[in-house]
């Protein structure tokens, strides 16, 4: 399937990469609006890269208003092959400790206010969620943060909420009685909407906290996570630069969850009863197919 072409979504602390040759800005324009920032895109070796800071430079969006459709469609207009998130989390279990990464690959979406589907009234599709994550990509990135000697958790369970609130003592303890991992704001829709794109996606989750499910400890509050967030971002931007190094000379194969090619039996609404304004607009994420 020729190279890899890798969008970054950088979370909270992560608002540049390093390393990137021939580095450019790119402004792109998607039929659902603008994404959180300018795009940047460069290379490393013979693996692109395709960075976009989630929240936008100097964190502007909070997690309810980053264009989560716009950021996908324009990774997927600008050639990305793969998508890795990096977020920033708290941790609902005691073994995961602020400073770890968690190679998430199952969520709960319990958001309530963000467009969630590129899809619609006069285009309907019901793709599966049942696998998430790209187990391929997820293991390669979490291999990439073992190398870099960041604690590594592999698998785990995201519980997304809405925020921008952190969670109540009751929710907190209610999520770690679903058996959820780590909880976090931002990475759904954004899975879900990767998925529709046929763009295989894994996340990085870093633990910042323990959110505030222990009783004897200080309630999460952003400025006893900083300090956390700075050093996660620090073998963030590690970790990238290491698993660019393992992808020299690799020819990238498909998912093998076949997300490629998961809107070929997804599409429901009859050719005759289609919108053809929501037929362009989609000309990106699933051009391929209509």
């Amino acid at each position: 399937m020729g190279g890899w072409t890798i969008g970054v979504i950088g979370g909270s602390g992560l608002y540049e990469i390093d390393g990137l040759g021939d580095a450019e800005p790119v402004t792109v324009e998607t039929p659902w609006g603008a994404p959180s920032d300018t795009l940047v895109r460069g290379t490393i070796g013979d693996v692109t890269l395709v960075f976009l800071p989630r929240h936008g430079k100097g964190h502007r969006l909070t997690p309810t208003d980053v264009p989560y459709r716009a950021n996908i469609d324009a990774l997927k207009r600008l050639g990305c092959s793969d998508v890795l998130s990096i977020s920033a989390c708290g941790s609902l279990k005691e073994q995961y400790a602020p400073g770890d990464f968690v190679m998430v690959d199952q969520f709960i979406d319990r958001t309530f206010a963000r467009n969630k589907t590129f899809f619609g009234p006069g285009m309907v599709a019901h793709v599966s969620m049942a696998e998430p994550v790209c187990s391929r990509l997820s293991g390669l990135a979490g291999d990439a943060a073992a190398s870099i000697g960041a604690a590594v958790h592999r698998g785990g369970t995201y519980l997304a909420m809405e925020g921008p609130q952190f969670s109540s003592r009751a929710e907190s303890h209610l999520y770690r009685q679903w058996g959820c991992d780590v909880i976090g704001m931002t990475n759904m829709p954004e899975a879900k909407l990767a998925r529709e794109a046929e763009l295989p996606y894994a996340t990085i989750a870093m633990v910042t906290d323990y959110d505030c499910w222990r009783d004897d400890s200080e309630a999460v509050s952003v400025s006893n996570v900083l300090e956390v967030i700075k050093n996660n971002t620090d073998k963030a931007k590690k970790t990238l630069l290491a698993l660019v190094e393992n992808l020299q000379g690799t020819t990238r194969t498909p998912s093998p969850q076949g997300i490629e090619t998961c809107l070929d039996f997804a599409m429901i609404t009859a050719p005759t009863a289609r919108d053809p304004a929501l037929l362009a607009k989609l000309d990106a994420v699933a051009g391929r197919v209509l």
